[in-house]
């Protein structure tokens, strides 16, 4: 997926920026999971795959590698966050806690 009008630079920079954006959910993810428990309600990253997905469709229309790669990997950290809130939830469930 090359487009001509997107420069080696431009690239970088792309890059870079992705970097820096993912890098805040990187460094949540680790969070999380030294808790056991995603730190966020869950509408956040329901919002955040919503948001990912659109991204995606319009980096895939632009042929943009650097957008399509930096936002599939949001989508695995928002997934597994996901995944930890809705297990922790189930767990508490099952020892009779009232959970949010």
């Amino acid at each position: 997926m090359h487009n001509p009008l997107i420069t080696a630079q431009l690239y970088t920079i792309g890059a870079i920026g992705q970097f820096i954006f993912t890098f805040r959910f990187i460094y949540q993810l680790i969070y999380s999971e030294r808790l056991h428990e995603s730190v966020l309600p869950p509408l956040f990253w329901i919002i955040s795959i919503t948001g990912a997905l659109i991204i995606i469709g319009y980096a895939i229309v632009r042929r943009d590698p650097v957008i399509i790669v930096g936002q599939m990997f949001g989508i695995l950290i928002y997934a597994r966050n996901l995944f930890l809130y809705y297990t922790r939830k189930a767990l508490n469930r099952e020892a009779g806690k009232n959970v949010r």
